[in-house]
């Protein structure tokens, strides 16, 4: 009986396919790094943006070029700097003269996929420019608005060592991207793998490696299918109390706001479709709680000094808390 009321539900099998496709893709060039790549893809599927921060090298800006590679769709990228205008990011009127008026010239922002280059290192002024862009998938630009075609999605990275040159992300930016994904060093033998295949490869092009495989009409309908996935009254409910004792927890100045909650109910829906499922189980919600709440919360002063991460208190309470089964 149970089996005749999954096959009945939502099929996800091109979803499945399509998963498989972009990892196959991506595997061609980034070894390891696999959950990266899967929360990515969550992003992707989910409507949402990434930050990714890691040390130089560790392949966050190719891995996010890859995945735009992968997708049949409008790629852009801007290397933030601190002299970069936010008119650099959106883009200008520029007077044309046989119309004696002036036209609007999109700035690289106007794409489906736009990979933000140590998004760190802009002023605040800059980095403000993009916050309607995140939030609202619009641009106001001399008092009219600019809407981005769908899909749109924002991979920023960041290096969190260096800190000459850079300005710190503000709450309301951070609070805008869905996941930040922290890259550690690849292991030893991830290494090799890496030199190997690098070594193999030769004078061949990343470009020419890699091939789209989803287009914009298909990505949209994956989106849709993951906003139908089933989510049981008592999972919301456990979202909820996580999220609230974010807002009450001793080593937690600042707790996490409701569009926290929503992302977690949207990360999990998809890393169960991206498990062949369509229903979301404890499990999913544990996978994203981490990469989702990260950035969204500011320790205690006390707890900060002691070392403790925002990873750690995360886990702890949810680990403090009963799961629902």
């Amino acid at each position: 009986m149970e089996e005749q009321l999954f096959q009945q539900r939502t099929d996800l099998s091109a979803l499945s396919e399509a998963v498989i496709s972009i990892r196959s893709e991506i595997g061609k060039i980034i070894v390891g790094q696999d959950e990266m790549v899967k929360l990515i893809i969550a992003a992707l599927l989910a409507d949402g943006h990434v930050l990714i921060e890691g040390v130089p090298g560790v392949a966050k800006t190719l891995t996010a070029k890859l995945v735009a590679r992968s997708l049949n769709t409008g790629f852009s990228r801007v290397q933030f700097t601190p002299d970069l205008m936010p008119s650099d990011v959106l883009g200008t009127p520029v007077f044309n003269p046989r119309e004696a008026s002036f036209e609007f010239k999109r700035g690289p922002v106007f794409s489906n996929i736009v990979l933000v280059d140590e998004i760190n290192r802009a002023p605040a002024k800059t980095q403000s420019a993009l916050l309607e862009i995140m939030e609202e998938r619009q641009a106001s630009v001399d008092g009219k608005t600019y809407t981005m075609s769908a899909p749109f999605m924002v991979l920023a990275t960041q290096n969190p060592v260096e800190q000459e040159g850079t300005y710190r992300l503000p709450e309301a930016q951070l609070d805008r991207f869905l996941f930040k994904i922290v890259v550690p060093y690849p292991s030893e033998s991830e290494e090799l793998a890496i030199l190997t295949k690098f070594h193999q490869m030769g004078n061949a092009s990343v470009n020419d490696v890699v091939r789209p495989v989803l287009n914009e009409q298909q990505i949209n309908s994956l989106r849709q299918q993951i906003k139908n996935i089933l989510m049981e009254e008592k999972l919301l409910q456990f979202i909820a109390k996580l999220i609230h004792q974010t807002r009450n927890h001793k080593s937690i100045y600042l707790g996490a706001s409701p569009r926290a909650s929503l992302a977690v109910m949207n990360a999990s829906k998809a890393i169960a479709a991206m498990q062949g499922r369509d229903f979301v189980t404890p499990d999913d919600i544990r996978e994203v709680v981490i990469p989702v709440l990260r950035h969204r919360i500011i320790l205690a002063p006390d707890k900060e000094m002691e070392g403790i991460t925002e990873d750690e208190v995360i886990k702890q309470i949810y680990q403090g808390m009963d799961v629902p089964r």
